[in-house]
């Protein structure tokens, strides 16, 4: 064995034994990334491959302090439901076909962000980069909220992106200011989210604010906007996105804008993606 090679075996028998021996390591939802991407047109399957087949793994459920990823699509039909078509977050506002979503663990969000930033500038080097893509929607946020449909007798929030849900809707929503964003949490928590869950087909309602991407973040990742103002909601749905739109999801920025407390800028349904498959590849044009 080379004198290298005995101190990389080294590093990986000590190292990894300290870090693990301190630190939070509870099973709580902490943080989220929250990844809105757009293959470049004609790129689709290529993009698809390389997110599955690498990227997902190596580029996020292989880090320390990830515990849970999903990536979940928009097929066409399900794109051209989306609103407000002036939206702040996607133009047009039928860009970003696919979204990812991960969970990690809470209170090693800084810890993670060492380790993400060290593993993409590696993956850039060693051209593990799919470069052939824009990414439209991309923040890590911070967890602030989950409303139950059922009062949380049912699968809890850390087991969101591993139960089986058949949909997924998105919503950004944009306080008036800074000092009213706490306000617009406390409606959407205790009043709206409650009252628009029950009776409805998403199981519970999930509540982030967003936080700034290091300044050594990939170049290609554009610096997240709102990390004051926003607040971003997963909704994760029981069935069919497309089975209950109208009933359920298609005014929810007339019901933000009533209560004077702000606006909706992004609201876009999703299905999840099949691993290991090309399902949904031919039908996002």
């Amino acid at each position: 064995m080379t004198d290298d090679a005995t101190h990389t075996e080294g590093t990986r028998s000590h190292t990894y034994a300290e870090l693990a021996a301190v630190g939070p390591y509870g099973a709580d939802l902490g943080h989220a990334l929250i990844t809105m991407v757009e293959p470049h047109p004609g790129r689709e399957r290529q993009y698809n491959r390389w997110y599955e087949d690498d990227h997902f793994i190596a580029g996020a459920m292989a880090m320390p302090w990830m515990y849970a990823g999903r990536r979940w699509v928009a097929t066409r039909d399900l794109q051209l439901l989306r609103y407000p078509q002036a939206s702040a977050i996607a133009q047009p506002v039928t860009a970003g076909c696919y979204i990812s979503v991960y969970w990690m663990t809470a209170g090693r969000y800084a810890d993670h962000m060492q380790w993400t930033v060290g593993i993409n500038k590696r993956l850039n080097r060693d051209h593990r980069v799919f470069q052939d893509r824009t990414h439209v929607f991309t923040a890590f946020q911070e967890h602030t909220a989950t409303v139950y449909r059922d009062g949380g007798d049912g699968p809890r929030d850390i087991h969101a992106l591993d139960h089986p849900y058949a949909g997924l809707v998105v919503q950004v929503v944009e306080a008036d200011s800074p000092d009213s964003r706490e306000q617009l949490l406390a409606w959407l928590r205790d009043e709206h989210l409650p009252k628009r869950l029950a009776g409805s087909p998403a199981a519970m309602a999930t509540v982030f604010t967003p936080t700034p991407l290091p300044l050594d973040r990939m170049t290609y990742v554009k610096q997240v906007e709102g990390v004051q103002t926003r607040l971003t909601l997963l909704w994760f749905l029981d069935g069919d996105p497309r089975d209950h739109w109208r009933e359920h999801f298609a005014d929810l920025d007339t019901a933000v804008a009533a209560s004077g407390r702000g606006d909706v800028q992004f609201v876009a349904p999703f299905i999840p993606t099949v691993p290991g498959t090309d399902r949904y590849v031919d039908e996002l044009r």
